[in-house]
């Protein structure tokens, strides 16, 4: 209770709570949700891959896919240039080095979107969510030791 002219009362365990809060905010928090942010990013970019190889025929027999589906494979050079960067700890990057990525995620004036890198961060976002909550959850409760 402060601020409002009443009298302010001791919280029990204040001081241990206060060590604890201290470490829940410092680098090792950070760190283990880097982490967890890590491979929510590999998790995003497996499903952007698999996306693009499911059921696809490369070389000879390769056919387009269709508006609004994620492209087929035909070189791998698409699945394969996908990454995923831990820019700081609190932030992930899932990116496409291939030169035609932008174009298939959001179409050209003479191409149809074929999204996989927005579908798979879609899909994948409540596992994502999932792993940082644990994480913290976790660190949490070592913390209190």
């Amino acid at each position: 209770m402060g601020g409002g002219g009443g009298r302010d009362l001791p919280l029990k365990g204040h001081k241990a709570h206060l060590r604890r809060l201290r470490k829940l905010s410092g680098a090792g928090l950070d760190s283990v949700v880097g982490k967890a942010l890590f491979v929510a990013g590999e998790s995003i970019a497996v499903e952007a891959q698999l996306s693009i190889t499911r059921g696809a025929v490369s070389g000879k027999g390769h056919t387009p896919s269709s508006p609004g589906e994620a492209p087929n494979n035909d070189t791998g050079r698409l699945a394969g240039q996908i990454e995923v960067l831990q820019k700081s700890d609190k932030l992930v990057v899932v990116t496409s080095e291939a030169p035609h990525s932008t174009p298939l995620e959001f179409g050209t004036s003479r191409m149809a979107a074929r999204p996989f890198m927005r579908p798979a961060r879609d899909k994948m976002a409540p596992e994502a969510q999932r792993l940082v909550a644990d994480a913290v959850d976790r660190f949490s409760r070592k913390s209190r030791g």
